[in-house]
């Protein structure tokens, strides 16, 4: 390469450099800046000696700057210096202590291990007296209620201690069944004893309570004692029955207290005084006791609300027939005496009415086997008895004395109205319901049975039609009696059959006298007879003259036919009995004059045109009216 080839290779270099720092933007340059800052520092005035001192001055300050460094770098040898001679006395120490712990490690092994075993034993004896003094306090008694059970007063103290004893013996099964029988068995043994003794006392205490209380349903008490001797039935019962003897007598006391001395004050007066009045005398001491029986239910109830292993209800019926029975021998007493003395046939009814209601009252409320039912049943048996009794025999006095003969008028006689009105009378006491009537059918049959019997006796002795007409007249004014109570529906319609035995009886009586009175007999023998032996016209009776007799009398019986009524007819109380038998008369008199209109029609029996006889139909229409028929 040539001299000038250098050069120029130099220049260019040099150019490129120049180029380089003109294009450069210094302001830009941040490195640049800071450079130019600080090299400022070294030039307080910018002089040629202090550039050309420029390097040294650098110099110097780097200089400076690492004596700074080793200065520092020194103090930090001097401190790791000191800290590596105390690691050094510490690693010493540790190794020491470590070689001490060692040794010390293999003098105690054995003393470490004996307290890691008792350690372990104490662990295993505390579980042990936590599991002791959980078992005493699920299986065993606390001094505390030992005593309560054994006390002669009844707290609630009492009956938590024994439900404590039932539920440490139920424990017992579990215990069982875990495997310890026999400890089980001996706790069991324990706790029995003491629940006996304490179900003991709690009886005594119960059956003494119960003598000398007026209302057992506020004693919480008593209620508990009888909920915890369901367990012991004997006893239950026992205590059952010394409560419904105590209530008995107080029930008998109050109620001849109501009896003699009324209420508080004289108010409400005592029943006695109404004595006088025998049908409110009975019926105040029944509904005394009616409102009796609920207040007793109510203290059963209370008394027995906490027993879940009994029947409740029928214990309470069974407690109410016991408590109710003191009660039934004053009350028959006094009924009886009434009954037996001289009252009214309807007064006697009442009462029977009356024992009647309450009876069935009291069964549905206490029993149908208690006392007081049985003794109600069996004075409303001799009250009805008596009612009967008396009636049979004030109506075969009345039968014989007023109902022997029938009026001349053949209307019933006044014994018949005496012994209706006075059945009217006893029907009228009370409403009519299935349990009256037995004794509503007894009292219909004593009286109607001999009332019947001595009208057909009496009518006997009368000829058929006024017998048939009196007969009438007592059975329609029999029936229009009884006629308003359903019970004798049956009675009814056995008198309707001899009302129609006794109408078919005057109708056959009524149509004769017309058959009779219109000469009608022969004609209606010879149409029965003749046949076809030749014209109706040529027999003697049936010649158009003899006819001509018959219908002028015919015409003038349906202008008017209640001229030829037989008299005793019209003696009928019943307008609806004589329309019957004047109705069912005419039908057979209709009946042979159209067997005769068609024999006159008929041109073989010769009869001429000029008979006139009117058609069956029109007949019928003038006697029965236009919408009659026969």
């Amino acid at each position: 390469m040539s001299v000038s080839t250098a050069e120029d290779d130099k220049l260019n270099k040099i150019s490129k450099k120049v180029s380089k720092i003109l294009d450069s933007r210094i302001e830009n340059d941040k490195e640049a800046l800071t450079a130019l800052k600080e090299l400022s520092n070294y030039f307080p005035e910018n002089s040629i000696q202090a550039r050309r001192n420029l390097r040294s001055t650098i110099e110097k300050r780097s200089l400076g700057i690492n004596e700074g460094f080793l200065n520092e770098f020194r103090k930090i040898k001097e401190n790791l210096d000191l800290i590596y001679e105390d690691v050094y006395q510490m690693n010493q120490t540790v190794q020491t202590m470590s070689a001490h712990l060692h040794n010390t490690k293999a003098q105690t092994h054995k003393l470490i291990e004996q307290t890691t075993k008792l350690q372990a034993e104490s662990t295993k004896l505390s579980l042990q007296e936590v599991i002791s003094k959980t078992f005493i306090k699920t299986f065993q008694l606390t001094p505390e209620e030992v005593s309560t059970l054994r006390n002669t007063s009844i707290t609630n103290e009492f009956f938590a201690a024994l439900e404590r004893v039932q539920t440490i013996h139920s424990n017992c099964k579990i215990l069982m069944q875990s495997g310890h029988q026999t400890l089980a068995l001996e706790i069991m043994d324990q706790m029995s004893l003491y629940q006996e003794a304490s179900l003991e006392r709690l009886y005594r205490w119960a059956q003494s309570y119960c003598k000398n209380i007026e209302s057992p349903g506020t004693s919480q008490l008593l209620t508990r004692a009888i909920s915890k001797l369901q367990d012991r039935p004997m006893l239950f019962k026992y205590v059952i029955s010394e409560y419904c003897t105590h209530r008995r007598s107080v029930l008998v006391r109050i109620f001849l207290d109501a009896l003699t001395k009324g209420g508080p004050g004289g108010t409400p007066k005592p029943i006695e005084m109404s004595a006088h009045d025998p049908q409110r005398y009975i019926s105040d001491m029944l509904a005394f006791l009616h409102q009796s029986i609920p207040g007793e239910n109510e203290n059963l109830l209370s008394f027995l609300k906490d027993c879940d292993k009994i029947d409740v209800t029928e214990e309470i019926q069974e407690s109410l027939a016991n408590i109710s029975e003191g009660v039934v021998t004053p009350l028959r007493i006094r009924i009886e005496h009434i009954v037996a003395s001289e009252i009214s046939l309807k007064t006697l009814y009442s009462i029977t009415n009356l024992l009647c209601f309450y009876r069935q009252t009291f069964s549905q409320e206490i029993s149908e086997t208690s006392g007081l039912v049985r003794g109600l049943r069996e004075l409303e048996e001799a009250s009805g008895h008596t009612l009967i009794g008396k009636l049979s025999s004030v109506v075969g006095k009345e039968v014989i004395e007023r109902v022997a003969m029938p009026p001349s008028d053949l209307s019933p006689s006044p014994g018949v109205e005496s012994l209706l009105n006075l059945l009217k009378e006893l029907l009228s006491v009370a409403p009519v319901s299935e349990s009256q009537h037995y004794y509503l059918n007894k009292i219909v049959a004593s009286v109607l049975d001999p009332l019947l019997q001595a009208v057909n006796i009496s009518a006997s002795r009368l000829a058929t039609t006024d017998m048939a007409v009196y007969l009438l007249n007592c059975l329609h004014l029999i029936i229009s009696t009884v006629s308003l109570y359903e019970f004798v529906d049956d009675r009814i319609e056995r008198l309707q059959a001899q009302c129609d035995a006794q109408i078919d009886t005057l109708t056959s009586e009524q149509a004769s006298f017309f058959v009779a009175n219109l000469n009608l007999g022969p004609i209606y023998t010879i149409l029965q007879d003749h046949g076809k032996a030749g014209p109706l016209s040529q027999i003697p009776g049936m010649q158009p003259a003899s006819l001509l007799n018959f219908i002028n009398k015919f015409d003038n019986f349906t202008s008017m036919p209640e001229l030829l009524l037989l008299p005793q007819v019209t003696c009928l109380l019943s307008s609806s009995h004589r329309a019957t038998v004047q109705k069912r008369s005419i039908q057979v008199i209709i009946a042979i004059y159209t067997q005769l209109y068609d024999a006159v029609n008929d041109p073989y029996n010769g009869y001429p045109d000029t008979m006139n006889l009117q058609p069956p139909k029109d007949v019928s229409e003038v006697l029965f009216g236009a919408k009659g028929g026969s």
